[in-house]
């Protein structure tokens, strides 16, 4: 057995891996994003996110910070559009007080506004990092471009004019209505018997009072391709081409992971940076990503380069997405790609918070997780007409971003 599932009565779930390991990986994970904000509530779900941190009914502050360091583990959280998790790393023997703490912040919090007003200040500062990063940017403009007029379609920083607004009942009322018990995952990995981890995660977090979620999420609805150019006065010119794609939930998704990590993935013999950097020079820095949603999803390549190369760049990237459309991809070249894809997955499972953290995310998205095993075997059944499939629906009429 991979995984360990369980239901705490008040409906929380909770996924555990036992392995061999002295360090132990917790996380709670609640199905709640900036996704879920209204639109008086831009920047919200992160800012809950750091305020959790900020004192509960138990502890100051500075205890919440202290009370794992003090004994070498590590807490931290971080917010996407569609979640918020906290999660913590400690050795074996300080398993039982990562739990409590990640449910006191989770369900104590208090929210104080001196706190909060403090950090503001911090977020503040986090929005102008951003905005110095052409990079990131060009990136998370694009996508709520992408999904404009939609739940997606906003940054999860928030603006600075919004985040002022916010204070301690601001946050109660986000965390009453999208932090509920049906909507939450406690995923772990570490040597703690399946026998055990039950017991501890519900003496922490069973007593909480059951809560069900009372709104539905909007699919997005269809968007308009677009190209457009904006000055940034910047050194370099920031391309991003790409297009909505397939939710977490459709088999697709595997098929497309392949493609992308065959066109632009991290490795020196991706399509792209064999083209286009190591070929030609033009770019030292030209990647592909996929990130799924629940009911969407989103591709998109990204590169920078000298202004003057911007173009030939475009026309290069183009080629090779045409090629791939066409079925230009040798079955030779299939077969390592597929062998490669593999392999990474492989390594990056070595990291067992990394595996921790997708098989929360999994279970909380479809109340499934697959096996290794199972994830080897369907990436060894994908076909190249399946790879020509998905390139062809979601290349199609992509769209186009460039700071300049």
């Amino acid at each position: 057995m991979e995984f360990y599932t369980y239901r705490l009565p008040n409906g929380i779930r909770g996924i555990h891996r036992q392995t061999k390991s002295n360090v132990t990986h917790c996380a709670l994970i609640v199905n709640s994003g900036s996704r879920d904000e209204q639109k008086s509530e831009y920047g919200l779900a992160h800012f809950t996110e750091h305020a959790l941190f900020k004192g509960t009914k138990n502890r100051k502050a500075w205890q919440v910070n202290c009370r794992l360091e003090n004994f070498g583990g590590e807490l931290n959280a971080f917010t996407t559009k569609e979640d918020i998790t906290i999660h913590a790393t400690t050795l074996k023997s300080d398993f039982r007080r990562a739990v409590e703490l990640i449910a006191d912040i989770s369900f104590n919090s208090i929210f104080p506004e001196k706190e909060i007003e403090r950090e503001r200040e911090v977020i503040y500062d986090e929005i102008n990092t951003y905005k110095d990063s052409h990079a990131d940017m060009v990136f998370e403009n694009f996508e709520d471009m992408l999904f404009a007029d939609s739940e997606l379609g906003h940054n999860i920083l928030g603006s600075k004019r919004t985040i002022s607004k916010f204070n301690g009942d601001s946050i109660r009322n986000f965390v009453e209505r999208t932090h509920t018990t049906d909507e939450m995952v406690f995923s772990s990995i570490g040597n703690i018997s399946y026998k055990n981890i039950e017991k501890i995660v519900a003496g922490y977090f069973g007593d909480f009072a059951p809560s069900t979620r009372n709104f539905e999420r909007v699919v997005p609805c269809a968007h308009t391709p677009f190209e457009k150019t904006v000055s940034k006065h910047a050194h370099q010119s920031h391309c991003v081409i790409g297009n909505r794609a397939y939710s977490i939930c459709e088999e697709k998704r595997l098929p497309l992971a392949l493609l992308i990590n065959i066109l632009g993935g991290p490795s020196a013999n991706s399509m792209l940076n064999v083209e286009i950097r190591e070929k030609h020079g033009l770019s030292y820095n030209i990647e592909g990503t996929y990130t799924p949603y629940g009911d969407s999803g989103f591709t998109a390549i990204y590169f920078s380069s000298d202004h003057a190369h911007t173009d030939h760049c475009l026309e290069l990237v183009t080629k090779q997405i045409d090629l791939l459309k066409a079925g230009e991809l040798t079955s030779r070249r299939f077969s390592m790609a597929k062998r490669q894809f593999v392999a990474q997955l492989a390594i990056s499972m070595e990291s067992n918070e990394g595996y921790m953290l997708g098989a929360g995310k999994s279970f909380l998205s479809h109340n499934d997780v697959d096996t290794m095993e199972q994830v080897y075997n369907k990436i060894s059944e994908i076909k190249a007409a399946d790879i020509v499939e998905v390139a062809n629906e979601i290349f199609y009429k992509p769209s186009q971003l460039i700071y300049k």
